[in-house]
């Protein structure tokens, strides 16, 4: 006696599996984090001073801002005048990277210059003071 295998078409579906879907949807999303470029910002508002020689500096740097009421931040903390020359020494450790000053227009030339020196002592490849375009 043969027996005979019946299929109901109607009870026959096609399933479709998104598991390869969602790998590229991944490798696509890592690929975009690892290759995006992350801009540090220095954590406080300042003035710059307008200067027409103004060049576009490397975004692989160091950014200190010096406020008008005397204080010194990176990453948005108070670092002051004494632990820029230490975080220019962590941060160069590997290899020197150039300094950026995001100094306000009102800061005083001793002021910036100290911040300058310790910059430089703590092995900056380059010291460099922002500003905005001139006219």
């Amino acid at each position: 006696m043969k027996r005979r295998l019946f299929i109901n078409s109607e009870h026959k579906g096609s399933e479709i599996n998104i598991s390869p879907l969602i790998d590229v949807v991944f490798i696509l999303l890592i690929f975009f984090i690892v290759t995006t470029v992350f801009f540090e910002e220095t954590g406080v508002e300042i003035n710059k001073p307008q200067a027409i020689s103004q060049v576009d500096l490397e975004s692989n740097s160091i950014l200190i801002a010096v406020t008008a009421d005397g204080q010194v931040f990176y990453g948005g903390r108070n670092i002051g005048v004494v632990g820029v020359r230490n975080l220019v020494k962590r941060m160069s450790a590997r290899e020197p990277q150039p300094v950026i000053l995001q100094a306000d227009d009102m800061v005083p030339t001793r002021l910036l210059v100290k911040v300058l020196d310790e910059a430089k002592l703590g092995g900056a490849l380059t010291v460099n003071v922002s500003t905005t375009a001139g006219d």
